[in-house]
């Protein structure tokens, strides 16, 4: 989790500085690239790190290392070859799919760059499911922090540097003729890099981290270790690829409907309305959606966690640390989101307009929105671990069918809220899509693990979060009435309230440690 938070802290280091380098328009191009990615990325990499941490745990339960060593070998060499038709897909498609979602060939460099990523990012997830499924989670964690350091320097650096000189890319792809479309595929090469130097670090790890050998005779056949694999990987990777529908759903609903009545929105300085579509969504991806993320990202790492001792406990049909994994899991989560989310949705101007001075229209732009995707970050972080608990209990297919569900509700939301509500509306059919997803995922766990998790204590993490929240307006009335500036306040009012956050907090886990210790 603390690697995640720094990974995630060094993608808002990459992502805030690139979204004032391109606006809203040169975001939109590289949103593109990213919603073409991610579907592809996540059906083949996304399932695969919790296949093989699953089949490793299970061995290792056993004792079975020798097993473990030809799980490992199978799965780089399986999904090496699917990450690299992946690659193959994604730079094939660079420019027909840039041309039927942008109008243009503007972010065909930014797809095409991006493609080699999913060959990368196949590699770190089979190495770090080996580990994870082993219970090192030390591997993931700095191989993340690796990836997010070489992603916001050689991202930043890139796109400075061709936003400086776009003919370099103009040469490659001569039918990029916009600096914003270069400098657009410039930064995404930063995450094609940081997704090479993650594998690279797993690769070099391997010679020093050795299984050990016990010499056991009775080994699973490699056509075996696959076929599990790809039963097991293929489910959750396509649940992944739903998660994802949102971002592509996204993206053609809100060019679309933009377009359709462009007329009614409010003209922008410096944007055509041929524009205007591209930077409403340029700005809802690159601005709302970036700290929407900030948080789930985080929690994601606590279903990684949690995988490897409920697969332990479910196993061995221990049902008192069944109970007691998934309840940490999900009140963990609750406790990061709810304050959060609560922050976020208080101070989104302030915090908006000191993120992104450069693009005030952007940021002003979504500030409704990033208010109206809170409820839904508090259910997408609580969702994350009880899609991995659903999959330790040998139900990887219910978060699919999940996900196709919300993604459903998404769809229809956009296309009758966003004529409307404009970009608010998308932001709110986002969490009426994860509110559905958490509600029906928490279901579906107590209907297959039989496990019971005690309401109280996720009341009274509300209840700490409203305070929290009036702790952080009263500060931040008295602190504006002394005028104190945009940046002294957001600093005032969240230390006001994190401290009363964290006091009643710490009371409700006293009281919890007390009755475990009873118990």
């Amino acid at each position: 989790m603390v690697s995640a938070a720094a990974s995630k802290l060094l993608g808002a280091v990459f992502k805030i500085p690139l979204t004032n380098i391109l606006g809203g328009v040169g975001m939109s191009y590289f949103s593109c690239a990213y919603s073409l990615f991610m579907p592809v990325y996540s059906l083949t990499a996304t399932g695969l790190s919790s296949a093989v941490a699953r089949m490793t745990a299970q061995s290792a339960a056993l004792g079975m290392y020798g097993n473990i060593r030809r799980i490992r070998r199978t799965a780089l060499l399986l999904f090496s070859g699917a990450g690299l038709a992946g690659s193959l897909l994604i730079y094939l498609l660079a420019k027909p799919f840039s041309y039927y979602v942008m109008g243009s060939c503007e972010a065909s460099a930014a797809v095409a760059m991006i493609a080699p990523a999913v060959l990368f990012g196949c590699i770190t997830a089979a190495e770090r499911g080996y580990y994870e499924g082993m219970s090192n989670m030390y591997p993931t964690a700095f191989s993340q922090a690796a990836e997010g350091v070489v992603k916001a320097f050689a991202g930043l650096f890139l796109c400075a540097y061709v936003t400086a000189s776009p003919h370099i890319v103009f040469r490659i792809f001569p039918c990029v003729t916009e600096v914003r479309g270069a400098a657009a595929a410039a930064g995404i090469t930063g995450v094609t890099l940081s997704m090479a130097g993650a594998a690279l670090f797993l690769l070099v790890t391997g010679v020093f981290f050795r299984c050990p050998s016990h010499g056991e005779k009775h080994l699973m056949s490699r056509r075996s270790i696959a076929k599990e694999l790809t039963t097991t990987a293929l489910p959750v990777g396509a649940g992944a690829v739903a998660t994802n529908l949102t971002s592509l759903i996204d993206m053609w609903t809100v060019i679309w409907c933009i377009s359709r009545s462009a007329g009614s929105f409010v003209s922008i300085s410096g944007v055509s309305r041929s524009e205007l579509p591209g930077f409403v969504y340029g700005s809802f991806a690159g601005i709302a959606l970036t700290v929407f993320n900030l948080v789930p990202s985080v929690t994601n790492m606590l279903g990684k966690g949690a995988l490897t001792c409920i697969t332990a406990a479910y196993e061995n049909g221990d049902r008192r640390e069944l109970e007691r994994s998934s309840s940490q899991a999900l009140l963990t989560s609750a406790v990061i989101a709810v304050p959060a989310a609560v922050g976020l949705g208080l101070f989104a101007p302030e915090l908006l307009a000191m993120l992104y001075p450069r693009q005030s229209d952007e940021a002003e732009l979504c500030t409704g929105a990033l208010r109206w995707l809170m409820t839904g970050m508090v259910c997408l972080c609580a969702s994350y671990p009880l899609f991995s608990m659903l999959q330790a209990v040998g139900r990887p297919s219910v978060p699919l069918k999940i996900m196709l569900a919300g993604s459903a509700v998404k769809l229809c939301g956009n296309l009758l809220l966003i004529p409307f509500m404009g970009i608010n509306g998308a932001a709110l059919s986002t969490s009426l899509c994860y509110v559905l997803i958490f509600a029906a995922a928490a279901a579906a766990y107590r209907r297959v693990s039989g496990v019971r998790i005690d309401a109280a204590p996720f009341a009274k993490v509300i209840y700490a979060g409203a305070m929290c929240g009036g702790a952080a307006i009263l500060a931040s009335s008295a602190a504006y009435r002394q005028g104190a500036s945009s940046a002294a306040v957001l600093f005032i009012s969240a230390a006001a309230g994190g401290t009363v956050y964290v006091l009643l907090v710490w009371r409700l886990l006293k009281k919890l440690r007390r009755k475990a210790d009873r118990s």
